[in-house]
């Protein structure tokens, strides 16, 4: 029994150091790598078209595509901190396609982005370990699946070009954070400010029709290397 208490004093003292170590941790600038998950998705007005005596529906739904995140960040700042991150970002989501009011299995289109993304958040930490924070964030888009386009053009008899904003869209972040020594785990909802794709079609501009907008929810896990 005297053993056992032993050990359990020495793994008890061991776990608080290690603790300790932990919290104590806290530098004024970090620099760091981050990796993740975004859940996303795109919303906007729906569009409908005729062509040869069909009506074409374009519309939301609640699909959300799972896509890879990951990069850099830096932190300057402990209670009150500036972060700014440079990362490489899978998007989309998709949409249904309704001919005459009726869908089937080839009757959803996804949309796929890889943006590279540059978030700059304003935060504030509590205990050293709790973190909020917001901010805006810069999309560039490296590339998209075209599937959008091949869509309009399967269903309808327009010739059909997708603009996506200049491959540039903007847009803002804000979520909680976790800080254990050198690790971070941060949950984050981002949202458009402009539109990630407008549709061009039979020379008109559709852009108040069919603007469409992402969204996702992020988590990703960080480590300091500093």
């Amino acid at each position: 029994m005297k053993k056992l208490f032993i050990v359990a004093l020495a793994t008890l003292f061991s776990y608080t150091t290690a603790s300790a170590q932990v919290i104590d941790y806290d530098p004024f600038f970090r620099i760091g790598l981050k990796a993740g998950a975004n859940l996303s998705n795109i919303r906007g007005n729906d569009l409908s078209l005729g062509s040869g005596g069909s009506a074409f529906d374009f519309r939301d739904n609640s699909n959300r595509t799972v896509g890879f995140v990951g990069g850099i960040f830096m932190r300057f700042g402990r209670d009150f901190y500036v972060q700014p991150e440079f990362l490489l970002s899978q998007k989309g989501g998709s949409f249904s396609v309704y001919r005459d009011g009726v869908t089937n299995e080839m009757g959803n289109v996804d949309l796929r982005f890889t943006n590279f993304d540059i978030p700059v958040l304003l935060g504030g930490r509590f205990g050293k370990v709790f973190r909020i924070n917001a901010g805006p964030v810069a999309s560039l888009q490296l590339s998209n699946s075209g599937k959008i386009s091949d869509s309009f053009n399967n269903y309808t008899d327009q010739e059909v070009e997708a603009v996506y904003d200049n491959n540039v869209v903007f847009g803002y972040q804000m979520g909680v954070g976790v800080d254990l020594g050198r690790f971070s785990i941060d949950l984050r909802y981002e949202g458009n400010v402009n539109d990630v794709v407008n549709i061009n079609y039979g020379n008109q501009t559709t852009a108040a029709q069919f603007g469409k907008k992402n969204n996702l929810f992020q988590a990703t896990l960080g480590i300091a290397v500093n």
